[in-house]
């Protein structure tokens, strides 16, 4: 008896029947044609079934080995499953333009049921969650945009001012605090931020806890992490349930004035979930169910949470430990808030382009999401090594890695440094708009399913950093920047990250 008493008694079986499934899947024909499959006498570790699963915990080191021996593309078998890797511009050109009739992004991230819920995003139809995605993308809109700066230019004040004069703080801890409640009180409305913030806080850190790398294989596996994640799903329903309910009341007594339920709708994204009805697949129309509204609500705190947590702390000791960097930052925000009278407003943060450079090149060395992944449904054929092509067959996971295609030499100049200018015109020879459209730049992903909320999060970023840097002299304690963290889903930086503040004058 293991796991708070859940009997696994079956996982002799279990393991028995992985390795038979590995050991056939390694010993069937390839398909002629199909990209160069990894072998256990060129992999770091060489076990037999398990030996790319251990090489799995250094991802980078693994994909930098077989890139160096293999070429752009390459299989290999992980747990009974093949994925191909597609490294550099050109092979991830077809992974980023492929259709969802070809590559399915809901078949690799079906993990993530348990923490959205049954019936959004990863777990409807493409019609109903192409509804979902474009509700949650208008909730991003310029429109909202602009009401959204004031906001977090608030939050991020009032939680600098609890600092106090001078001191110590690790910013691994205190800016995704930050970040969370600022993207409570922007995505979740009023009354969450004001009277529900504390539990939504723990029931998301549950939630987070609960996607590890073994989730992805097993979902459901009955680990203390796991019953965790399930258990703050439950209670994060009933949470919202009574705000859900008096909102819908709101909605019942304007029944009838079509102005004033179109002004109510708008008021924000929780009022946007309540007024929505799907459109289609014969049921008629439909508003959601307070499941699928909490966890569309979920789904976008994690858009708005995941990137600018990790993110925040990252900009911040690569801004500061490059004095040349600070120093411009420092001045653009000067000459960009004496232009707009002091305010740090939406027009302010657009025109701050070397802020903006500095979060984007900071998403570059350390993109949260280090691996994207879409199941192949229909053959996908993609460039190789040397003018070489391949068909990666169905059933395939393909895979981008941003956390190594950002460092390729060939694309950008100096990878390891931490450079800004790069992402300001006239850096690169083909600009950075080009490195875009060519899927160069993935630390958002690209394509139809390029990340919804990287407008926001770049927002978030800018408005943080901004009241931060100009608020307070910062000193890294620590002599070197920290490794990345592999062992969690999302990568951020490992151990703690302090600095001293002291309050400028």
């Amino acid at each position: 008896m293991d796991f708070f008493g859940a009997d696994l008694s079956w996982r002799p079986i279990a393991v028995a029947l992985l390795v038979c499934g590995v050991l056939v899947a390694l010993l069937l024909p390839k398909p002629k044609g199909a990209p160069p499959f990894v072998s256990f006498t060129s992999a770091a570790w060489r076990i037999p079934v398990i030996g790319h699963f251990i090489s799995f915990t250094k991802p980078i080191d693994m994909i930098r080995d077989h890139y160096r021996d293999y070429g752009p593309v390459f299989s290999m078998n992980m747990m009974g499953q093949c994925l191909t890797f597609l490294v550099g511009p050109a092979a991830q050109e077809p992974f980023f333009r492929g259709k969802d009739e070809q590559l399915s992004q809901a078949a690799v991230y079906g993990f993530m049921t348990p923490v959205f819920g049954k019936g959004v995003v990863y777990d409807t139809t493409k019609s109903r969650r192409t509804q979902q995605m474009k509700l949650l993308a208008n909730s991003l809109g310029t429109k909202n945009m602009r009401t959204y700066v004031p906001m977090i230019v608030a939050e991020a004040e009032a939680f600098f001012a609890k600092w106090g004069e001078a001191g110590t703080v690790d910013l691994k801890v205190a800016l995704p605090e930050l970040i969370i409640l600022t993207a409570s009180r922007c995505l979740m409305g009023d009354e969450v931020r004001k009277t529900l913030f504390q539990q939504v806080a723990d029931l998301y850190h549950d939630l987070d806890k609960g996607i590890k790398p073994i989730s992805f294989f097993f979902p459901n596996l009955p680990i203390p992490d796991h019953f965790a994640r399930d258990r703050a799903r439950v209670e994060m329903v009933k949470l919202f349930g009574p705000v859900i309910s008096k909102r819908r009341a709101v909605f019942d007594a304007a029944a009838g004035d079509a102005a004033e339920v179109e002004r109510l709708a708008g008021e924000d994204v929780l009022a946007a979930l309540i007024s929505f009805q799907y459109k289609d697949e014969g049921a008629g129309r439909r508003p959601l169910t307070d499941d699928e509204i909490t966890g569309l609500l979920i789904a976008l705190l994690f858009a708005g949470q995941h990137t600018s947590s990790l993110t925040s702390a990252w900009a911040v000791m690569l801004v500061v430990s490059n004095p040349d960097c600070l120093a411009k930052v420092l001045a653009e925000q000067e000459a960009v808030l004496g232009e707009h009278d002091g305010e740090l407003s939406f027009d302010a943060l657009k025109s701050m382009d070397y802020l903006h450079a500095a979060v984007k090149e900071t998403l570059r060395l350390h993109p949260p999401l280090i691996m994207l992944m879409r199941k192949v449904l229909t053959p996908l054929t993609v460039p190789g090594k040397d003018g070489a092509t391949h068909v990666v067959p169905a059933g395939h996971i393909v895979v981008t890695a941003p956390k190594y295609a950002n460092y390729l030499p060939d694309v950008f100049r100096e990878p390891d440094a931490f450079d800004p200018q790069r992402f300001l015109p006239g850096r690169l020879p083909d600009g950075p708009e080009d490195l875009a459209q060519r899927h160069a730049f993935i630390s958002f992903g690209g394509g139809m399913h390029a990340c919804m909320g990287q407008q926001f999060a770049y927002l978030q970023l800018k408005t943080v950093l901004s009241v931060l840097l100009r608020g307070y002299d910062l000193e890294l304690v620590a002599k070197e920047l920290p490794e990345s963290d592999y062992e969690a889903m999302v990568v951020g930086p490992k151990g703690p990250c302090l600095v001293r503040y002291k309050k400028k004058k």
